[in-house]
């Protein structure tokens, strides 16, 4: 049987391994290389761990046109890329090509919309997929077969997400976690949700009446504070669903590929990343890293 699709969002990985290495780990040119390090070695051991047919890296806008205009504030607080890390993200598409594993982008959308594509595709192939993020925006994809590694804080482990553990996690099942993030907000993404709701009130809301279109319409059931934190702000509540839902672009079912350890030493090596490619110089598989 073959493994899964492993579809990686490319700048949470690359961020988060910026944070947790520290950036005294230099490279040929004399900088920072901590982020393409920690990013390829978690790919590895992820690789060695689930056997993947291929893995595909996403990039794309750091906040996509649509929904800005849905909600200027959407992204506005979160400080830019550090050059550091803004070097790193230059070289990341390179390296991780050397490895065989593909890559997508787009101007107009985010990595996210990407993963959930690469997903869909490759369910209605009748394959699985797995998205390794720490986006939780992503359990909307979850189903039969697609299922989120979703990575831990620091540098190792992940909790892989399935239907059930979603509905553990936030009360509601996978198709509702748009409803869900619209009314309790999301801090990350700028946004913030039905006043005074928190994440029980959001999940018995929905639960109870199916949907945030249902919430808003039996608004005047609940109590005074939840009906007018549902119908004074019944607009902006659509449109952070409409944010929170992701867009499928068109995207091809990617073909087989084993990762390719010879490339990937070499890519290493142009990068300064010494030791890693002595590890994949020595090894015969992902298995014996």
């Amino acid at each position: 049987m073959p493994g899964p699709l492993l579809a990686v969002d490319a700048p949470f990985v690359l961020y988060r391994s910026f944070y947790a290495l520290p950036d005294s780990i230099h490279g040929s040119v004399g900088r920072p290389v901590n982020a393409l390090l920690g990013a390829t070695n978690l790919l590895l051991r992820i690789a060695a761990d689930r056997g993947p047919r291929a893995i595909v890296l996403c990039f794309g806008a750091e906040a996509a046109p649509y929904r800005v205009e849905l909600f200027p504030s959407y992204h506005a607080d979160r400080p830019p890329v550090p050059d550091p890390l803004a070097w790193q993200f230059e070289r990341a598409p390179e390296l991780f090509s050397a490895f065989g594993w593909a890559i997508e982008s787009g101007d107009d959308v985010e990595a996210d919309d990407l993963l959930g594509s690469l997903a869909e595709v490759e369910a209605e192939a009748g394959g699985r997929a797995l998205i390794v993020t720490g986006d939780r925006d992503m359990f909307q994809c979850v189903g039969d077969r697609v299922s989120v590694l979703l990575l831990k804080s620091g540098i190792s482990g992940f909790e892989e997400m399935d239907g059930e553990a979603v509905r553990r996690r936030y009360g509601v099942g996978p198709e509702l976690v748009p409803d869900f993030i619209a009314l309790r907000g999301d801090p990350s993404d700028g946004l913030p949700g039905a006043s005074g709701i928190g994440p029980k009130t959001a999940a018995t809301l929905l639960e109870k009446y199916g949907s945030l279109e249902g919430a808003i319409a039996a608004a005047s059931d609940e109590r005074p504070r939840v009906a007018a934190a549902l119908t004074e702000s019944a607009d902006e509540l659509r449109a952070y669903r409409d944010i929170a839902t992701l867009r499928t672009p068109s995207v091809e079912r990617p073909p087989d590929h084993e990762t390719d350890l010879a490339g990937g030493a070499r890519g290493a090596r142009a990068l300064g990343l010494n030791r890693l490619a002595e590890r994949l110089e020595n090894a015969d598989s992902v298995a014996d890293l």
